[in-house]
């Protein structure tokens, strides 16, 4: 009766290690690790590189290049606090990460319109407020406990040209 009870064991081992490796063999097949993240953190170029790439041009003429990406519409200036990390040159294509402390926006520009595709707020923030467009304007306000923050995009020359204004407590 104990070798039949030893066999017993004896094969269940077995039979849950073959299980256990075919599992780890088939997740090495499939690319993806046992344990730990399974995709790769993308860097902040290489987001802006995917982005470039997967949208069509606005350009005028269609000649990606043509319109100037900082262009400001005259008499304004976009205010850009501290602690603001936007690509200091939009992609000719009409969309546009922007990057702050509070947040980030992806902003896309259809003819003079604008629309506001994502907004995410940073680690300790929330969003507050948000009028992603369609319409000359798009807005997003970011809030912490102890500041404020709106980013407001138009559209120039089919471009998305953001303004970042902090708001004191």
């Amino acid at each position: 009766m104990n070798s039949r009870l030893a066999l017993a064991v004896a094969g269940w081992l077995l039979a849950a290690a073959l299980a256990t490796g075919t599992g780890v063999a088939v997740l090495g097949l499939l690319g993806r690790p046992l344990t730990g993240p399974a995709e790769r953190l993308m860097t902040a170029e290489e987001i802006r590189l995917a982005l470039a790439r997967n949208t069509p041009s606005n350009t005028p003429g269609g000649t990606p290049g043509a319109a100037s990406p900082a262009a400001v519409p005259s008499g304004e200036a976009p205010a850009v606090p501290s602690g603001v990390r936007t690509p200091g040159a939009a992609p000719a294509t009409g969309r546009r990460l922007v990057s702050t402390d509070a947040g980030s926006v992806i902003a896309r520009c259809d003819g003079e319109l604008v629309r506001l595709q994502s907004w995410t707020p940073a680690q300790g923030f929330e969003v507050d407020d948000v009028d992603p467009g369609p319409d000359d304007r798009a807005r997003v306000k970011f809030e912490s406990d102890e500041d404020r923050l709106e980013v407001e995009v138009r559209c120039s020359g089919g471009v998305p040209v953001p303004r970042i204004t902090r708001h004191d407590d």
